[in-house]
């Protein structure tokens, strides 16, 4: 059975789209793509256009161009990103190649090489003398896209959330919402039967992290497959037990998307904590590769460090809990 997603989600998925960008949009929205106002309202993401999603190579391909066009021209121009040739053609099916043999992490990290040309496709946070890197950095383009229509034959299929660094998808969420009497659990069935791991933006280390998410918990998976999916708390951890903390002044999982994912700490995840491992089936000897995202406990302490960009610009009392 095919499951569309729940319009009774769509005031979690508005509210964290307005914390995450600082624009209050329509999920179905067409318009042109915003730009974060500025960097305290919202936390420094751009609202996406689902329309701009390419499903045959699994890229949010304006956001790409942008990103490219604005970092590195010469290259943009040799791969001819501008317009639907032959050559652009060959570029991203060498993209989508590279992260299906590499993973997400490895060419976020290091970027491809194509032809003649070598193409950054994200800059890493830079140090405080390093003028050149800071503008570089204030080059990427975090994203986040709503109602996404990730399916090349299931057309009426469509993700709550994703988030793209430069047109790259890095994390899908699958929002519930405890007043209409369904909670992560349900989003974590909704990923297990009815999100297809052969789909190509599911497929292993095309994203960095799949939520499950409502108003009270977190849940997280690296790699689907169907029921043997296997997702973990993300929560911080309330009184010793698992859980999160009463948050007086809004939802109790707010911290995700004003403390964890901010432009600032996601990049930190990604160049610090987040991995692709590889080790050996000792019953087969192949080779198996992991991809890790790490659990809150590792990665919440560092966000609490960095620069509160929500809208109210409040710091949380709650980062600090390290208990999962």
């Amino acid at each position: 059975m095919i499951m569309n997603t729940d319009t009774s989600e769509k005031g979690l998925e508005s509210l964290i789209v307005e914390a995450m960008t600082g624009v209050n949009s329509s999920p179905f929205n067409t318009s042109e793509v915003h730009e974060a106002k500025s960097p305290y309202s919202g936390t420094g993401w751009i609202l996406g256009k689902a329309a701009d999603f390419n499903k045959e190579y699994a890229i949010d391909l304006s956001q790409l161009k942008m990103f490219l066009k604005a970092t590195q021209v010469v290259a943009s121009q040799t791969i001819d990103i501008d317009n639907d040739s032959p050559t652009r053609l060959k570029f991203l099916a060498r993209l989508q190649g590279e992260i299906t043999n590499k993973g997400i992490i490895d060419v976020l990290r290091k970027g491809i090489h194509h032809g003649p040309v070598h193409l950054d496709l994200f800059y890493g946070k830079p140090s405080k003398d390093n003028p050149k890197a800071i503008e570089n950095f204030t080059e990427n383009r975090f994203s986040v896209t709503r109602q996404l229509r990730y399916s090349r034959d299931e057309t009426r299929l469509a993700l709550d959330l994703c988030l793209f660094i430069n047109g790259l998808p890095v994390t899908t969420f699958e929002l519930k919402n405890s007043l209409t009497k369904q909670n992560v659990n349900d989003a974590v069935v909704q990923y297990m039967r009815d999100r297809d791991p052969r789909e190509l933006i599911f497929g292993f280390g095309r994203c960095l992290v799949h939520f499950a998410v409502d108003d009270q918990a977190v849940m997280m998976c690296t790699q689907l497959k169907n029921k043997s999916s296997w997702f973990l708390p993300f929560n911080i951890g309330w009184n010793d037990s698992a859980g999160n903390p009463p948050n007086p002044d809004g939802l109790k999982t707010e911290y995700l998307w004003n403390r964890i994912l901010t432009p600032d700490s996601f990049t930190n995840i990604l160049e610090n904590y987040a991995q692709m491992v590889e080790r050996k089936d000792e019953k087969t000897g192949r080779v198996i590769k992991d991809q890790i995202f790490p659990r809150y406990h590792l990665v919440g302490v560092s966000a609490s460090t960095l620069p509160d960009r929500s809208q109210n610009k409040r710091s949380s009392p709650y980062i600090e809990y390290h208990s999962v």
